[in-house]
């Protein structure tokens, strides 16, 4: 069944009660150059899983225009096109052309991202012939012609708030025919990771990190089976994230409404240390949604659903809200205290 939708304060009541600690204070350039503090609240916004509904993604734009106080970037975290063929990239870039943005636009690889191996052509689904004469190779070059990266794991700096991006560096299919989405990290992207988060601790900077993908046991629709098997490395990733007090992770993939209560939790990892955890938050999707079934499962809602974060870090908090980009209204939203002053 579904769950109700609840105010904030409810839902920081129940992201008490799921991560078992108390939900208190939460919690650059390329290259990692530091860039100027202009202390001053920054407000951004975050969208996901566009997969193909560039309609609802220009809606969620114009929408964002129009919204109290001055956006400085946005981030598509993963999910951009529908199979990741060069073609769909463009209808997002025309999209995004065609529709008002920030100038600082940032992506992260989802898993939507590896699709064209499926299909013979893009018109005809092939999963019998995968790859069906596709190279890994050519799925990650698609990504990063369309986005200008050169790697899946990069950092940006905006307005002094550091953003960490995340992703995959291998479609595991292509090396273990048992796998098809599942994350794969390597030593050096975690090590970076680490060493980013201890960097802006030092500074007394809040990040924020974002994942296409879903960790275990946090928000909404993990712990549903279908998601818990996410990264391959996810004890490593937790084991990171979780020291960190003023890390807040943005995760998508599910597509689970941002009405449910879990859609924000507080994440405790034992061993780390930190007994007051990091910030989990999932970000909705652009292309539809789906709720619990109250059956250990989930359940589709209507098409039309589109929704985003509209997100604001001061300097002592961190705001979140959720907005209904279908309804033109605000769903809930959550104060974060930091525990260092940006």
């Amino acid at each position: 069944m579904k769950r109700t939708i609840v105010s904030g304060a409810a839902v920081l009541t129940a992201a008490i009660g799921l991560a078992a600690a108390a939900l208190v204070p939460a919690g650059a350039a390329p290259g990692g150059h530091e860039a100027r503090d202009r202390h001053r609240d920054v407000t951004f916004d975050v969208v996901s899983d566009v997969q193909g509904d560039t309609a609802d993604l220009g809606r969620a734009l114009d929408q964002m225009k129009g919204l109290p106080g001055k956006s400085s970037a946005l981030v598509v975290n993963g999910d951009i096109t529908n199979r990741g063929y060069p073609h769909e990239y463009q209808e997002v870039r025309k999209t995004l052309n065609a529709h008002p943005h920030p100038k600082k636009t940032y992506f992260t690889i989802g898993n939507h991202e590896f699709y064209v191996p499926k299909y013979c052509n893009a018109s005809k689904l092939c999963q019998d012939t995968w790859p069906n004469g596709t190279k890994e190779s050519e799925l990650f070059q698609n990504f990063y012609d369309f986005t200008g990266l050169d790697k899946v794991y990069y950092e940006r700096v905006v307005d002094g708030v550091p953003m960490l991006m995340l992703g995959t560096e291998k479609y595991m299919k292509y090396h273990d025919a048992t796998k098809w989405d599942e994350v794969w990290m390597s030593e050096e992207q975690l090590a970076w990771l680490d060493a980013r988060l201890r960097y802006w601790e030092r500074k007394g900077k809040p990040v924020m990190v974002f994942s296409h993908h879903v960790l275990p046991d946090t928000v909404s629709g993990t712990r549903n089976k279908m998601y818990g098997g996410d990264y391959l490395q996810a004890d490593r990733l937790l084991g990171v994230l979780g020291k960190y007090k003023d890390a807040v992770l943005f995760t998508s993939h599910t597509h689970w409404s941002l009405g449910l209560s879990d859609w924000a939790v507080r994440k405790v990892v034992p061993g780390t240390g930190n007994l007051e955890g990091f910030t989990v938050v999932n970000t909705g999707a652009v292309q539809t949604s789906f709720t619990d079934d109250g059956k250990g499962g989930e359940t589709s809602m209507s098409g039309k659903e589109n929704t985003g974060l509209r997100v604001q870090v001061g300097k002592k908090e961190v705001v979140l809200k959720a907005r209904d980009y279908l309804r033109n209204q605000w769903i809930k939203e959550l104060r974060i205290p930091l525990h260092r002053g940006r």
